[in-house]
């Protein structure tokens, strides 16, 4: 891999919710994963393609890229030029009490539509918001304030509907799988316990949930425990304290997890999460 690619994440005492990644990529590729937090970036130079929702896409310069929590997808420079980008992560929680201020039903199942789109208001205010946690001179009113204005814009980028994921006793059975591999990240289960789980046959069940998750049932786990990690990392435990707890076999079995979803080994991460 490339010295060109280059992954710093940042973010402000003000704002505990909220972190930012400027990225630069020349010929790395992220591994597919799903992030916990709503995942908002504006494409600076090149191009990023990835695939979400079970279709391709193509981020140009200036267009917003969106990832709703849970949306799994990978990512990779598509062009000659070098990639740049900077994305927000922003928790779920912190958007609550923005969407109810806007009359948003069900604001705990609030998504964005669109993976990808043109809006130079909210390529603006991301950007925005990415320098005042850049600069750390801000207020946190001055955050409230930007943040209240993307939230306001984002809105209406709303699913027409909240998504109705959870109505089909199909779509119940595969959230119990779901939590079984949530309760279990520290140990493998097998295929043929999420199946009896979820009562379906072994593979009809490894195809619905490809399906219902955009991942198979050992990435969905494997990511579970990277996203523990990271919370885990940002609290300063020691990294080779969290590789025994979440079950890696080493040092190097966790880096060659970690480093795939974030660009970084834990250990270069945990550095620079914690520095400001």
């Amino acid at each position: 891999m490339s010295h060109a690619n280059q992954f710093n994440f940042l973010h402000s005492e003000s704002l505990a919710n909220v972190t930012l990644l400027r990225a630069s990529m020349t010929d790395f590729a992220y591994g597919t994963h799903a992030h916990e937090e709503f995942s908002l970036g504006v494409t600076l130079t090149g191009r990023q393609d990835f695939f979400t929702q079970g279709q391709f896409q193509h981020s140009h310069p200036g267009q917003v890229m969106v990832f709703n929590p849970g949306d799994a997808h990978d990512g990779t420079s598509g062009a000659d030029a070098a990639l740049h980008y900077k994305m927000l992560y922003v928790h779920p929680k912190q958007f609550e009490p923005f969407l109810q201020t806007f009359h948003v039903s069900q604001p705990e199942h609030f998504r964005i539509k669109d993976a990808v789109f043109t809006d130079k208001a909210i390529q603006g205010n991301i950007l925005r918001l990415a320098r005042l946690i850049e600069l750390q001179e801000s207020t946190a009113s001055e955050y409230d304030t930007v943040l209240f204005e993307l939230i306001e814009q984002l809105v209406r980028y709303q699913q027409n509907a909240p998504v109705e994921r959870h109505n089909s006793r199909r779509n119940r059975l595969l959230d119990r799988a779901k939590e079984c591999l949530e309760d279990n990240y520290d140990q493998d289960v097998s295929l043929d316990q999420l199946s009896q789980v979820a009562c379906m046959s072994k593979y009809h069940f490894l195809r619905s949930f490809k399906d219902y998750t955009g991942m198979t049932p050992h990435q969905y786990w494997l990511n579970g425990r990277i996203n523990r990690a990271r919370q885990a990392l940002r609290q300063d435990t020691p990294v080779a304290q969290i590789a025994t707890q979440l079950g890696f076999n080493d040092l190097s079995h966790f880096n060659r997890r970690f480093k795939p979803v974030f660009g970084l080994t834990p250990r270069q991460y945990q550095r620079l999460i914690l520095t400001r």
